[in-house]
Parts: C-alpha cells; sequence; structure tokens
C-alpha cells in the first residue's frame, strides 16, 4: 500500500495523450484551450459614449463661466450603433450622444443629459462652466489591446470567458478532445430496479459519474454492469476498448480481495507501465490503477461502496483528467476547522463536510458525523470535501484545512 502523495505522482507520469480540435467559441464551455488566446482587435473599438448627454471639445470651455456663458450649436444626435462621421466641426458646436455611441473626432468630453441646458429653441445647449476632458468617455482599447493576452493555455473555459470571446470576435479556438471514459459496475448484488428484495443494491455510482460528466470534463459511455461471473467477458472487453476510442475505463466494485473481486487479477493480465493497487487514504482504500503498456489507455478500478467511488473519483480520476488535458495543478483553498477530528496518522482523510461562513466572513468547515463509505445522508448534507492530511492524527479547532469543492475545480476561482 503507497501514500496519496506517492499515487499522485504516479498519475502524473502516467498522462496518456490526446488530439486536439478547433471548435466554436460558443461551444467552449469546460473546454480547455491548449493555446494561449490573444485579442484580435482594441476593445472597445473606438472611442464612445459612457453616458447619454452631450459630447464637446473641452478646449472650447476654457474662457466659460457663470459670467460668460455660451451657447454650443447641435450637429446631430448620434445613437449606438449610428456612424458617427461628421463633415466639419467648428468651435462651439455639439453633438448629442447615447451611451455606446462612438464619439466623432475633435470631441473629447462629454456632459451628461441631467447637467444639460437647452435654448429656447432646443437647437443650441448652454454652458456657464469650464468642462474637464475625458468625462464620462470610454477610450478605443481601454479594456483590451489588441494582441494583449485574453486567457492562458490550460484555462477551463467558463461563460465569463465565452462573453469575452464573442464580443472580442473570437470565432474559435483550439482544445483538447474530450476524454471518453467508459464505467462498469460490479457485482450480482447491483439492480437497475426501483422495487428491489432487501439483497439487493440500486445501482446508482454509474448514475453519479455519469452526473459529474460536464464539469468533470469526460464523455461518459455506459459499460453496464458485470456480475461476478463476468471475469472472462470483461478481460475481452478490456480488449476490444484498448482498440476503440476509449480513453480511460473505470469500474466500480470487485477491487479488493473477496471472493468474487476479480478486477485487479483480470488486469494484471494485460501488459501495464505502470500500476498501483491500495492508497493510504479513507474512503476508498482497494483503488486500483493502471496505464496499458504501448497504449494511450488507462484503467481505475474505485471501490463499490457510493462514497468511497465517489472519492476516489474526485481525488485520483478528476486530477488525473486535469493532467492530461493541460490544466494546471489544483490547489486548495483553506478553511477553518469548526470542530475538531481525529484519524489514523498515516492515512490520508477525504471528509464530507459542511463550509459555512462566521459573522466576520471568514470561511469554516464542519466534520459531519456519519463518515462510513456507505452512508449517504451526510454526504447530502455536505458541500465540500475535506483533505485531512498525512503524517497528522489530531486537528484541532480554528486549524487550516484543505478543501476541495465536490462539483469540479477550484482552478477558476482560486487562480
Amino acid at each position: 500500500m503507497i501514500d496519496y502523495k506517492k499515487a499522485k505522482n504516479i498519475l502524473i507520469k502516467s498522462k496518456i495523450n490526446i488530439k486536439d480540435e478547433v471548435i466554436n467559441t460558443s461551444k467552449s464551455l469546460n473546454r480547455i484551450n491548449v493555446q494561449d488566446i490573444y485579442c484580435p482587435v482594441n476593445y472597445p473599438a473606438g472611442t464612445n459614449a459612457a453616458f447619454d448627454g452631450f459630447a464637446i471639445n473641452s478646449k472650447d470651455t476654457s474662457t466659460i463661466n457663470k459670467k460668460n456663458p455660451k451657447e454650443f450649436k447641435i450637429l446631430k444626435s448620434i445613437s449606438a450603433g449610428d456612424n458617427p462621421k461628421l463633415n466639419k466641426v467648428k468651435k462651439f458646436q455639439a453633438v448629442e450622444v447615447m451611451t455606446g455611441a462612438l464619439i466623432p473626432k475633435y470631441f473629447d468630453t462629454i456632459i451628461p443629459i441631467e447637467k444639460i441646458v437647452f435654448t429656447n429653441n432646443k437647437k443650441s445647449i448652454v454652458i456657464n462652466e469650464k468642462i474637464k476632458t475625458n468625462q464620462h468617455i470610454r477610450h478605443a482599447g481601454s479594456d483590451y489591446k489588441k494582441n494583449e493576452l485574453v486567457i492562458n493555455k490550460g484555462t477551463i473555459i467558463q461563460p465569463s470567458h465565452i462573453l469575452a470571446f464573442k464580443t472580442l470576435g473570437i470565432k474559435s479556438i483550439k482544445v483538447k478532445k474530450k476524454l471518453n471514459i467508459l464505467f462498469f459496475s460490479t457485482g450480482n448484488e447491483i439492480s437497475n430496479n426501483i422495487d428491489i428484495a432487501d439483497w439487493k443494491v440500486r445501482n446508482s455510482n454509474s448514475h453519479y459519474i455519469k452526473s459529474l460528466s460536464n464539469n468533470f470534463l469526460f464523455n461518459y459511455i455506459e459499460g453496464g454492469i458485470l456480475r461476478d461471473k463476468d471475469e472472462q467477458f470483461f478481460k475481452k472487453q478490456i480488449d476490444k476498448n484498448l482498440r476503440s476510442k476509449i480513453d480511460i475505463i473505470v469500474t466500480s466494485g470487485a477491487v479488493s480481495a473477496g471472493k468474487h473481486d476479480f478486477i485487479p487479477s483480470v488486469v494484471k493480465k494485460f501488459n501495464l507501465s505502470n500500476f498501483f493497487k491500495g492508497v493510504a487514504i479513507r474512503p476508498g482504500k482497494p483503488i486500483l490503477f493502471a496505464k496499458f503498456k504501448g497504449s494511450e489507455k488507462a484503467f481505475f478500478g474505485l471501490p463499490g461502496n457510493p462514497i468511497s467511488s465517489s472519492a476516489c473519483f474526485r481525488f485520483f480520476v478528476y486530477p488525473y483528467i486535469l493532467n492530461i488535458l493541460g490544466v494546471k495543478e489544483e490547489k486548495p483553498f483553506k478553511a477553518k476547522l469548526k470542530n475538531s477530528f481525529f484519524k489514523k496518522k498515516n492515512f490520508t482523510r477525504f471528509i464530507k463536510a459542511r463550509l459555512t461562513t462566521t459573522h466576520n466572513g471568514n470561511l469554516e468547515i464542519k466534520v459531519l458525523k456519519g463518515q462510513e463509505s456507505f452512508r449517504i445522508k451526510s454526504f447530502v448534507e455536505s458541500n465540500i470535501w475535506g483533505l485531512f492530511k498525512h503524517g497528522q492524527s489530531n486537528f484541532k479547532k480554528s486549524e487550516l484545512i484543505d478543501c476541495y469543492s465536490p462539483i469540479g475545480s477550484n482552478i477558476n476561482i482560486f487562480k
């Protein structure tokens, strides 16, 4: 049995290679870009109005005061989307502009509509004070300049990125292809029926892992249920899928040392470049990993208990996926422990926990009752995974604990 740190290092060294593809940015949510993305244009494209009002040249107001007001003739009204071109502009002239409208040349400041005084005929405005330059103006390129970096390669694309891509005219990007994960449940006890006998167990692990596919960046392929006597059938399934578009095979159950736990013995029959079986973690100690030699394929055997399977997918399979896709290593965020906790020193614990904030705005994590791997009530009540590290037994109240989101990476929030 190895520790969690060594297991993670093996996973890093066992990276499989997958191809890139070019996709429309509108369909890029939760995909991973493989190149730095730069802005193709200045944004805003042109200098425009931040307020409804009137644009003037501030220099024309240099001698104006309340005793010496001046009328500015209104040339035209310009809305967002209008061509701002004017044939000729003279001193003491103005244009009405709406928010977002491009500012014609010569004009360099805006007086908000609320401060405007019109002449009786409404054809001019009256100014009785000196106006500062660059008031209420958005300058071209003030947000993004042409060739400025938008996002680094290896970024998990979020809705905010898609908004930027479409605003800046970035139509398509190169991303890593989504991994194809083939999943098998195992055991004679597993049933897809709702109404079951007491000696049966409803199939839940497959549905849980399928539900993670969008956030966890993979395509889910259902393999079905492997029964206790399906050892040879399973070997044939691996043989078949080593020549298919499947990237990773994942099973839940039949991975320990019981009479019907055939997963390890079947996997060991193949030519493997990397392998581990058993990690000093709880839940999930029997976890198995293998990389098939001469093939860009990998295998994870997860324990069958629901929480063991969930924890192992989050802390083994998901980091493995991120590494393959070129995403930098996920770092935890910290929260203060609300209640003291004890564990065995030489084990890493993945704990179902509840994250809250104090009245001062500090993050707190509470270890929930019912940490056994079969208990789902505490999983429902939890909203965070707490990682209690190897090498420490006693965790005191107010100690800082590593926290991981159960539904996706911390990366885009805690960079």
